[in-house]
């Protein structure tokens, strides 16, 4: 395995799967010239060229249009938004066009289209452009949702997007993109990570714990701190929210009795109850104490660190609550 961060991880991806096959190409604001908002397509317009690493006007509408009108021609178009919480701008692209396309056809049309939404709050960047609304996105019926947590899974996760004959979602916590992590696999490696599909990152016997996207690395913190004052959890990487590996959770769930859901966004009908709901009637009997849930504050995230930073989880209130739990 190679260390590298999340944002050359995700170029290396993209590389790779530009170079296997002619038909793959990007979109994006400022994705080109400048190599991405977050320098995750650095040197990709110089090697594959405009027409295959396209800038484009700030149109959200337009360009995700674009983007579905070329993968019904048979293109792969991989289309970066600058910040999720623009998606609502080109909802009616997403949602009523990308997703339902292959429905409404009856099955003879395809829309093999990723769509890239950087998210997360962490960077003070108030409440426009710091939201967590994979949710969103799970509720239509018709997109699969992808939330990587570390390098390896990034590229292994998009690889499989960019192949993948219907419509992803791949949302990538920005405050991940310069976070370093050793568990990519070699260049030579062409390593996909199947969707639905959760990762076990620790075994244990006390509590589950269930986590995606920057919530793994922070609890992951928490769950080895824990390891040190005799608590033993295990701790499950979603991956993929939709579809999502119940089995993975309720297989856990019987062997511990006990689980905690940690997501980023609004603890208000969002994944976690969703998760609740889906597992329990298959763990009501096995449960030792109710589920418990945390996730953002019920409101929009402020642009002062001092009052944004207590709204979202972090490794010291999962720990407290996992100690409370057990």
């Amino acid at each position: 395995m190679r260390e590298l961060m999340v944002r050359d991880a995700i170029r290396e991806a993209l590389d790779e799967e530009m170079a296997r096959d002619n038909t793959v190409f990007q979109m994006g604001e400022d994705i080109g010239v400048i190599g991405g908002n977050f320098k995750c397509t650095v040197g990709l317009r110089d090697k594959y060229g405009d027409l295959r690493v396209k800038d484009t006007p700030i149109s959200e509408q337009g360009f995700v249009g674009m983007g579905v009108g070329a993968a019904l021609t048979g293109l792969r178009p991989v289309v970066e938004l600058m910040f999720a919480d623009f998606m609502m701008v080109c909802g009616d692209q997403l949602f009523n066009q990308m997703a339902k396309i292959t429905y409404m056809s009856g099955g003879q049309c395809n829309v093999p289209m990723v769509v890239r939404l950087p998210l997360g709050g962490g960077r003070s960047s108030a409440a426009q452009h710091s939201q967590s609304i994979h949710a969103w996105a799970a509720h239509i019926p018709g997109v699969k949702v992808v939330v990587p947590s570390t390098a390896g899974e990034c590229k292994g996760l998009l690889k499989t997007a960019i192949r993948d004959n219907d419509p992803v979602m791949f949302f990538e916590h920005k405050m991940l993109y310069t976070t370093k992590f050793n568990d990519v696999p070699e260049v030579e490696e062409d390593v996909c990570i199947p969707f639905g599909r959760a990762r076990i990152v620790a075994e244990g016997a006390d509590i589950t714990v269930v986590t995606n996207s920057m919530m793994t690395i922070k609890a992951e913190k928490a769950v080895r701190q824990l390891q040190k004052e005799g608590i033993s959890a295990e701790l499950i990487d979603l991956r993929t929210i939709v579809p999502l590996d119940t089995e993975t959770i309720i297989r856990s769930v019987k062997k511990t009795g006990k689980l905690l859901i940690v997501d980023e966004g609004h603890l208000s009908f969002g994944i976690t109850g969703e998760i609740a709901s889906r597992i329990m009637p298959d763990v009501f009997y096995d449960l030792d104490a109710p589920i418990q849930r945390m996730g953002t504050a019920d409101v929009p995230l402020p642009f002062s660190p001092a009052l944004e930073f207590p709204l979202i989880p972090d490794e010291k209130k999962i720990a407290a609550k996992i100690r409370e739990m057990v």
